[in-house]
């Protein structure tokens, strides 16, 4: 695989590949690890409003992950970037919210005022 440039064993593949499901604003990948090995499903376009909850949510926490090692902030602005919403702060919100009660992902500086808040995954420093 590393011949042909499929596969380049410096962990970055991941990364690369949620980058890309974001730019095309698809559903989050589902990434399993079974025995010896790791498999990634990628799934065509579905709009937010067809996602499930528990779909939403893993999009909204890898979102957070690839921000956060790109150092970029994550906001309601990105969040709107990310699933497409057009000027629609409490679909962003609430979905930053639903995604913070399932502790994947807490607000950076809970000092800041809620428009000012950014967040980050829940295991960064």
């Amino acid at each position: 695989m590393r011949r042909f440039n499929i596969c380049e064993e410096r962990g970055s593949g991941i990364d690369k590949v949620i980058q890309q499901v974001e730019v095309f604003q698809l559903p989050a990948p589902l990434i399993e690890a079974p025995p010896g090995s790791t498999r990634i499903s990628l799934f065509a376009h579905k709009p937010l409003s067809e996602m499930d909850k528990s779909e939403r949510i893993w999009a909204c926490y890898l979102h957070a992950c690839l921000c956060y090692v790109t150092n970029r902030p994550v906001n309601n602005a990105s969040i709107r970037e990310r699933f497409g919403i057009s000027g629609d702060n409490v679909t962003a919100s609430r979905l930053l919210k639903e995604t913070i009660d399932r502790e994947l992902i807490k607000v950076r500086d809970s000092n800041v005022g809620t428009r000012s808040r950014t967040y980050m995954p829940f295991w960064a420093v």
